[in-house]
């Protein structure tokens, strides 16, 4: 349990640092739309990776166990709006795609991140 708590951590530490670096290596580099795009794709998957942990919290803390048709149901719901905000930032042309696509990309490398972090450790502890 304890290496789930450190990856929990450090991921949603991770998401906010790398989605910060990202954001200002967009203003550095990039036009205002790609920084846009950087910023909306972001949000979007930090707020959703931080709802999707309040929802499996709250469903699977022991005195109020929830049915897995409800977290389903929530997760589609998520799943729906997302589409629609992406949908409506692309072809209202808000944002830059490729920017979109960095910034959805934030959560999925501080996963990435996390796994090699840990890894590393569980090399190093073997080696020893």
């Amino acid at each position: 349990m304890i290496i789930q708590k450190r990856l929990l951590k450090f991921i949603l530490n991770a998401n906010w640092i790398l989605f910060a670096l990202a954001v200002c290596a967009g203003l550095l580099t990039e036009s205002p739309e790609f920084t846009m795009g950087i910023i909306c794709g972001g949000l979007i998957t930090t707020i959703n990776f931080h709802l999707l942990y309040k929802t499996l919290k709250q469903s699977l803390t022991p005195p109020h166990l929830s049915s897995h048709r409800v977290v389903l149901f929530k997760y589609y719901i998520r799943f729906t709006a997302t589409a629609i905000i992406i949908g409506i930032l692309i072809s209202g042309k808000y944002v830059n795609p490729l920017g979109l696509f960095v910034g959805l990309s934030v959560v999925v490398a501080s996963i990435m991140l996390a796994t090699f972090r840990e890894l590393t450790i569980l090399i190093f502890k073997e080696a020893v």
